[in-house]
C-alpha cells in the first residue's frame, strides 16, 4: 500500500510540483492549500505523514502543528522558508518530528518522510519485542506496553521520545556518541543534526527527571554524547 502524504502549502505551483514528484516515486499525495483544510482533509484521510509549510494566511504552521498534536502523533514534517534554528527549534518544541528549509531537492524530501516513517515503525517494534520492565528511581518503563511513568503518573512520549529512551536504556551505563545517537533514532541522514538530538535530550529531562537542570538519569558528557544511569 502506498505512503499516505498530506501537503498543506498555500504555494500552489509548489505543491503540484511536489505532488508530481513525490507520485513518481510511489506516494499517495493529497494537497490543501490552507491550514484549517488540512486539518479537515487530515482527519478524514488519517494520512501516514504530514508536510506542512508555515507561512499560511489564516491559520498559521505553527498553530497549526499544535492544533495536530492534540489530536494526533502522525508524523509531521515541516517544509518552509524560515531557515533560524531559532525557527527550527520552535517547530520541533511545537511537536514536529522534521523541519526541512526551502527549497529541498526530490530525494532529500523523499528520504525525510521514509526517516520519519521508519523512526515511528521502530519505536512502535522495539515496544512490542521487549516484553520487560525497567525501573529506575521513580521512573518505570514497560517495554511490552510502551508506556512511561513517573511517581505512579503515566508520562505520554512522542514516538522519537521513546525511541530514544530505548537506545538509552538499552544501553545503559555507556556513553553514547551524538553519531551513534543521531543514526539509532532518526536516521544515517540525521548525523550531523546535533541540534535535534539536544533539544530532545531536554525533552525527555524535562519528563522524566525531578529537576531537569541537574539530571540524576541522563547525563551529559561534554563534547562525546549522553549516558542513562
Amino acid at each position: 500500500m502506498a505512503t499516505k502524504v498530506l501537503l498543506i502549502d498555500d504555494d500552489t505551483q509548489l505543491c503540484q510540483m511536489l505532488q508530481l514528484m513525490l507520485v513518481k516515486m510511489d506516494f499517495e499525495v493529497d494537497i490543501a492549500y490552507d491550514a484549517v483544510t488540512g486539518l479537515r482533509t487530515a482527519y478524514d484521510l488519517k494520512p501516514d505523514v504530514v508536510i506542512l509549510d508555515v507561512m499560511m494566511p489564516g491559520m498559521d504552521g505553527w498553530e497549526a502543528c499544535q492544533r495536530f498534536r492534540e489530536i494526533t502523533d502522525t508524523p509531521i514534517i515541516m517544509l518552509t522558508a524560515l531557515g533560524s534554528q531559532e525557527h527550527m527549534i520552535k517547530g520541533l518544541d511545537l511537536g514536529a518530528d522534521d523541519y526541512l528549509v526551502k527549497p529541498v531537492t526530490d530525494d532529500e524530501l523523499a528520504a525525510r518522510i521514509r526517516a520519519v516513517l521508519r523512526r515511528v515503525s521502530r519505536s512502535n517494534t522495539n515496544g512490542h519485542k521487549r516484553k520487560s520492565i525497567l525501573t529506575q528511581d521513580n521512573l518505570i518503563i514497560d517495554f511490552d506496553k510502551y508506556e512511561v511513568t513517573v511517581d505512579g503518573e503515566r508520562v505520554h512520549l512522542s514516538p522519537t521520545e521513546f525511541k530514544l529512551l530505548t537506545v538509552l536504556v538499552k544501553n545503559k551505563g555507556r556513553v553514547l556518541p551524538h553519531e551513534f545517537l543521531l543514526t539509532e533514532v532518526w536516521g544515517l541522514e540525521y548525523v550531523g543534526e546535533i541540534d535535534y538530538l539536544r533539544l530532545y535530550i531536554s525533552y525527555l529531562r524535562r519528563k522524566l527527571e525531578k529537576k531537569s537542570a541537574n539530571p540524576d538519569l541522563i547525563h551529559n558528557e561534554w563534547g562525546i554524547g549522553y549516558r542513562f544511569g
